[in-house]
């Protein structure tokens, strides 16, 4: 992030944290977003986070679909 980076991968960033922290994580990947015009790639099973993107791609028996 120091070096304001237009791309950023996430690897199930929120797996380890608590409701609100993983919240407040992903409420400032969209503030980045906005603010910096920064992309996020981010791989993840929670649904919740997967919803709140703008493209969300699905692995299904080893083939990715769009959802």
């Amino acid at each position: 992030m120091v070096n304001n980076p237009d791309l950023i991968f996430a690897d199930e960033p929120s797996g380890n944290l608590d409701s609100e922290s993983a919240e407040n994580l992903h409420n400032l990947f969209f503030k980045l977003r906005d603010e910096f015009g920064q992309t996020f790639v981010i791989v993840t099973h929670n649904e919740e986070l997967a919803d709140m993107a703008d493209r969300k791609l699905v692995m299904v028996d080893g083939n990715i679909t769009n959802k």
